[in-house]
């Protein structure tokens, strides 16, 4: 499995000046948990959504989430775990005792991870999935807090003692004691105290947007970020200041985009014309439409905003999301120069000027930055000079043609 697998070799050696990386994305904890790309959630309920992994029919997936809680009315909850359960009992009886899962077109099946509703459905669950566990990565626990996170993480030690593989955790933290002001920095704090103790299978650490946003009676528009909402702003920069320190990093991921078709604008759109007209022309206009169409420019500038307040990851609803967020993983030539030079001085100190001649490089203050560029470049690719993350969607863009339904969606 390898990003941008439906790129021909012709439209990558154009585009990319190092491309994505052929190794396993798995290889280990820090290379996968930077790897998850833009994580589509799927219900519990639907019925073909293995058959849609199993046969490829979401380009670019790289990571997916089957998910049991918000996704599934509570009256269908039994009907959603018997689904899952035969599904995933049907997909292990198709992957040989030893080899990696394979989809229908003989390439890797992406990351698939369970949301489950609580610690007692997980414990129910993962007894009764027996050896279909194996074809999991993971599970992601919702509503994490100091109550339950013992447990959750206890339950998964124990599993992976028992089938003789690491499959991770993924936290959610979306209760209220993690943003009311007099209590979140506390909570936050105890919370890191519990993952430490289970680092090693914590992947990375998500956040509950809509679920925080709700306790305010607030939802943004299509047309704003998440940053734009005070109070999930603040929220985001005490998780950055707990968790992605540079003494014991954790992986924080970006908050899920709920918006996948368009309806009136008021404002502005986020997304300049010319770096579509000033490439492609005519057909980069079409493109940026469609973008705009769908308000994908509003996506766009969400995960520029996650990558800025290094978030890295995000949480989609809709297959059409995956192309824009994971371009916008791709490393630019300029950062990727900026990082090699950053970490060929050793952290000795001192100052260069870039190899774009616009700023100046800093050694010790952004070694940390540069070795996390240099974990990107080697997952994503890094672009060729005068390339940027519209080529990848003006060329995925061509290929991409969708059909979603069964629980889903239509594009």
């Amino acid at each position: 499995m390898t990003y941008f697998d439906y790129l021909s070799n012709e439209q990558k050696q154009k585009i990319f000046f190092l491309p994505p990386t052929q190794e396993p994305l798995d290889l280990n904890k820090a290379t996968l948990a930077h790897a998850l790309g833009a994580t589509l959630y799927m219900p519990g309920t639907s019925h073909r959504a293995i058959s849609k992994i199993m046969n490829n029919e979401i380009p670019g997936l790289i990571s997916t989430v089957i998910c049991l809680e918000d996704a599934v009315d509570d009256r269908e909850v039994d009907v959603a775990e018997k689904n899952l359960a035969l599904q995933l009992k049907g997909l292990r009886r198709n992957v040989p005792d030893g080899m990696f899962p394979i989809n229908e077109k003989g390439g890797a099946l992406p990351f698939i991870f369970i949301r489950v509703r609580n610690i007692n459905q997980f414990k129910r669950l993962t007894n009764s999935l027996g050896p279909a566990l194996s074809v999991l990565t993971g599970f992601v626990f919702p509503k994490f807090n100091t109550g339950n996170g013992y447990e959750y993480f206890e339950q998964l030690v124990k599993i992976n003692k028992q089938i003789g593989k690491r499959l991770y955790g993924m936290p959610i933290l979306e209760d209220p004691e993690v943003i009311y002001l007099e209590s979140r920095t506390i909570a936050l704090l105890k919370i890191k105290k519990l993952l430490d103790d289970y680092k090693e299978i914590v992947l990375n650490v998500r956040m509950g947007a809509t679920d925080l946003s709700g306790l305010y009676g607030i939802r943004r528009s299509p047309e704003l970020t998440i940053y734009d909402i005070a109070v999930i702003r603040d929220f985001i920069a005490e998780l950055v200041n707990v968790f992605r320190r540079n003494n014991g990093e954790y992986v924080v991921s970006g908050p899920v985009w709920e918006y996948f078709s368009s309806g009136q604008r008021v404002l502005k759109p986020l997304l300049r014309q010319s770096p579509f007209q000033e490439q492609f022309g005519q057909e980069g206009q079409r493109v940026r439409y469609n973008l705009l169409c769908c308000y994908m420019d509003g996506l766009i500038r969400e995960v520029m905003l996650d990558k800025a307040n290094g978030l890295i990851g995000k949480t989609v609803i809709h297959p059409d999301h995956i192309l824009p967020v994971q371009a916008l993983y791709v490393v630019t030539h300029e950062e990727y120069c900026d990082a090699r030079d950053i970490l060929a001085n050793g952290g000795n100190g001192g100052v260069s000027k870039s190899v774009y001649n616009n700023k100046m490089n800093e050694s010790k203050p952004h070694t940390f930055w540069a070795q996390r560029i240099m974990k990107l470049s080697k997952i994503y690719g890094v672009l060729n000079e005068r390339y940027d993350y519209t080529s990848i969607i003006y060329e995925g863009e061509k290929l991409h043609c969708i059909e979603w339904s069964d629980g889903g969606y239509q594009s």
